[in-house]
């Protein structure tokens, strides 16, 4: 059974948050084939593992996965996309990037006339960063349920 076309328009890197501390984030165009556009309107793409890199002052989208549908046959379903952005961003972009931080992903936007993909610049973050943050999420549900049992 073929998968619904989603509702939302978009498809999310939902680790991006947890692994990495993001920034400035930017929405740009991506090069797609006809076939990668007909996928992607229907929901048939994946971002874990998706990183963006800079190739001779061009950006270029590596790893993301468009998975072939129903009559549609995508070659090569994770080659490089290049991205396409102002050439300010892009400097922006390189200078972070030599500053020791990554360029993530985080949603690919298909609900208008074209598909575009929005990436942040991030800092990864160490695993007792992580474990902060998921104690320091738990101790706030407690308070608020604490605050609600009073009410």
């Amino acid at each position: 059974m073929a998968k619904k076309p989603s509702d939302t328009g978009k498809i999310t890197n939902r680790r991006a948050s947890h692994d990495y501390e993001l920034g400035d984030s930017f929405v740009v165009g991506i090069s797609l084939t006809g076939a990668e556009t007909k996928s992607l309107r229907m929901g048939h793409g994946q971002l874990r593992g998706a990183y963006v890199t800079v190739n001779n002052g061009e950006l270029f989208l590596l790893n993301a996965q468009i998975n072939s549908s129903a009559g549609v046959k995508v070659v090569d379903e994770t080659r490089s996309r290049k991205l396409l952005a102002k050439r300010a961003e892009i400097e922006r972009l390189i200078t972070a990037k030599q500053a020791g931080n990554t360029i993530i992903p985080l949603e690919i936007l298909t609900s208008g006339r074209y598909i575009k993909l929005r990436i942040a610049v991030g800092r990864g973050k160490k695993q007792y960063d992580k474990r902060e943050v998921l104690k320091r999420r738990e101790q706030e549900r407690e308070a608020n349920r604490a605050r609600n049992e009073n009410l």
